[in-house]
């Protein structure tokens, strides 16, 4: 059964990403995530969305992130991310993260994040940062790419809400 589907509201900006999401994750930011400036560094936002890519593939897949250090032997890697930064965040804001999975290929996957933040004593509600990513499904033994597993196209394409298919 497919996740509800939701966006948060912030105002319009012809920069947004668009259309809805199915998981959402809520980041705290740390004192320690500002830089001089007094808002998020830019390198904070790897952070974040890695954070809710971890979220998402536990919540949808149902098991821990399977890592090659603590011994598993597939997994999931980062080959590309792009950010588009709209606005700063600040100290103590609660960010949301939305994401969706919006392709499944043969070893890779794209998601899509985009970060807002609510009304705050430092700005109103708004856009701060829309990013796309690829994850490769990878053989750490081998060290190489490998067939995303049916069980994560399964289980992420009932999470998606996209229709069941044969193959």
């Amino acid at each position: 059964m497919a996740n509800e589907r939701f966006r948060i509201e912030v105002p319009a900006d012809a920069r947004d990403v668009p259309g809805d999401f199915a998981h959402r994750h809520l980041v705290e930011v740390r004192l320690a995530d500002t830089d001089a400036m007094g808002h998020v560094n830019n390198a904070n936002y790897l952070t974040y969305t890695e954070i809710a890519r971890v979220a998402y593939y536990e919540e949808v897949v149902g098991k821990p992130l399977p890592l090659g250090v603590h011994g598993a032997e597939e997994g999931m890697i980062l080959a590309d991310i792009r950010v588009a930064y709209r606005s700063p965040a600040f100290f103590g804001e609660i960010l949301t993260v939305e994401t969706r999975i919006d392709r499944i290929g043969t070893t890779s996957l794209a998601q899509v994040h985009r970060i807002t933040a609510p009304e705050s004593r430092y700005a109103p509600a708004r856009l701060v940062a829309a990013a796309e990513a690829v994850l490769v499904s990878y053989d750490y033994g081998d060290e190489k790419p490998i067939e995303v597993p049916e069980e994560w196209r399964r289980a992420i394409g009932a999470f998606e809400g996209w229709p069941a298919t044969d193959g």
